[in-house]
């Protein structure tokens, strides 16, 4: 689907991606992918294969943690490997504020400004990820390495 197409929080998505020379194209499902294990149903892929993307205050900003659907994260473990005050989870409002986008929807890229992130390593397990692409509708497939180059992010274990 060509980006002009594509609602424009997601139209937002495929152009950061095509900016950072990323091969990955915006695809919209015609069921939500709200949560993993819905997008992981709608893209036959494993839960783990999702990319969630978790809004986060911590030092006074909001910070952006990119963990595997399978499995939660430990706020205390990674505050402390980050080296980060505590991690608190964002409201819906501050999400928005932060990302430009729902909760549901939120995409690694295309806020009004980089988030510092980190990418949960147990993504580098899969050849293929999925991440949401700005609507809880719109997804696009990439891998660990792409959300480093992408986010400017860390690599960290986000579980205990």
């Amino acid at each position: 689907m060509e980006p002009t197409a594509l609602p424009a929080r997601s139209a937002q998505v495929a152009d950061a991606l095509a900016a950072a020379g990323l091969p990955g194209a915006v695809r919209v499902l015609d069921d939500s992918a709200r949560t993993a294990a819905e997008a992981a149903a709608a893209l036959g892929c494993e839960v783990g294969a999702i990319a969630n993307s978790l809004v986060f205050h911590s030092d006074g900003e909001p910070v952006l943690v990119l963990t595997s659907g399978r499995h939660r994260v430990d706020t205390a473990a990674l505050a402390a490997r980050w080296g980060r005050g505590p991690l608190r989870r964002a409201t819906p409002e501050q999400v928005r504020e932060a990302t430009g986008q729902a909760i549901g929807g939120v995409a690694p890229t295309g806020h009004p400004r980089p988030l510092p992130t980190v990418v949960d390593q147990a993504l580098t397990d899969y050849p293929e990820i999925w991440a949401a692409a700005g609507t809880p509708h719109t997804v696009f497939p990439t891998t660990a390495a792409e959300l480093l180059h992408l986010t400017g992010g860390t690599l960290l274990p986000v579980g205990p």
